[in-house]
């Protein structure tokens, strides 16, 4: 008999979101076109920077963030602070067993190919933000526990992406014997990044928060505010990889077999992310609901933070700012994927209260 969760998991997404896949490649498609009629696009963008990054890239990267940071209820942090066990296996999964992982999953399937790794470390320290709440939604998990865990991630990243960043990218690498001198990246460098194109509309989205709440209410802000202004986050990101792909144009044209290797180990990655996540929480004792909070805030990445750092780090033309962008290209049918696995194994194992 099939589950009406199953049948209803694309229904329940909006066009926007049920068509990302789509919107991405005519993104690709449009920036490699513009690419091709304005061949001097890149210089033009590079005469003014911010933080190292082109103003009009600037713009996108930070459009594409605020609206998703403004949905972050930051209240609710505190409220599973008497589940000690629960955020302490949250925060290992994403800080600690996610970021090997994919360091792991880079030198295995991109031994000779060092921008391209770097690119999936970048991806594998920028812990989810983001669209995880649809997926966790559209998989019946819990809503509250997924936000908190979201805010705590925010904050996670403003403290640490900087410090395991280098590490990743400049001490480690020397561990395998692999030339760190090509790697020219600071502690400072990617600090810089991230409190410009994290911390601005983290604070910007708090600030909105906080200001519009208390004067409108709650019930506005999430049924009026927050829908006019959400998708404007996928509009920043097309904007963004519009620009980027038209940078780098006839570099992805001419190597079409390196985007499938970036694509295979993100795709372990979210395979074997979200299923040791539940697992583990399922052996913890947690509920359905909040197995699949914690599995699907482990499994999924903060792009638009990859993105930016990479842009910002490496420069706009780099195989790192490729790779990052390749990103939500895999991630979204890997997800939605994901939601049906996760509402099947409710029904293998939780059988109580898939009935419920």
């Amino acid at each position: 008999m099939t589950n009406p969760d199953d049948a209803s998991v694309l229904k329940r997404l909006s066009t926007l979101d049920r068509f990302l896949p789509l919107w991405i490649f005519a993104a690709m498609a449009a920036g490699l076109l513009l690419g091709r009629l304005f061949p001097d696009l890149g210089a033009l963008l590079d005469r003014v920077k911010v933080a190292g990054v082109s103003v009009p890239i600037a713009v996108g990267l930070l459009w594409m963030m605020y609206p998703v940071l403004a949905k972050v209820r930051y209240e609710t942090i505190g409220q599973h602070t008497k589940e000690p066990r629960l955020i302490t296996t949250s925060l290992v999964l994403n800080w600690v067993v996610g970021p090997l992982l994919m360091l792991a999953l880079a030198w295995i399937f991109l031994p000779d190919l060092p921008h391209y790794r770097n690119g999936l470390v970048l991806i594998g320290l920028a812990r989810c933000i983001a669209m995880v709440l649809i997926w966790n939604s559209l998989a019946s998990g819990s809503g509250e526990l997924a936000a908190v865990l979201v805010a705590l991630n925010s904050v996670f990243q403003i403290v640490t992406y900087s410090v395991l960043g280098w590490l990743y990218l400049t001490v480690v690498p020397g561990w395998f014997g692999a030339d760190t001198a090509a790697l020219d990246v600071s502690m400072g460098q990617i600090a810089v990044s991230v409190l410009v194109f994290l911390g601005v509309p983290l604070i910007a989205g708090f600030l909105t928060r906080r200001t519009l709440i208390a004067k409108r209410g709650v019930i506005w802000y999430e049924s009026v505010f927050l829908p006019k202004i959400g998708p404007t986050a996928l509009l920043g990101l097309l904007y963004t990889i519009v620009l980027m792909f038209a940078m780098q144009g006839n570099r992805i044209v001419s190597l079409p077999f390196d985007v499938v290797r970036i694509a295979i180990p993100m795709l372990v990655y979210f395979a074997v992310m979200f299923g040791f996540s539940f697992w583990l929480s399922w052996r913890l004792g947690f509920n359905y609901e909040t197995t699949a909070a914690v599995s699907f805030t482990a499994a999924g990445n903060n792009f638009e933070l990859a993105i930016a750092v990479a842009v910002a780090t490496f420069g706009i033309g780099s195989g790192e700012a490729l790779a990052a962008v390749i990103g939500p290209l895999i991630e979204v049918p890997a997800l939605v994927a994901l939601v049906y696995v996760a509402l099947w194994a409710r029904r293998r194992y939780f059988p109580t209260e898939a009935v419920a």
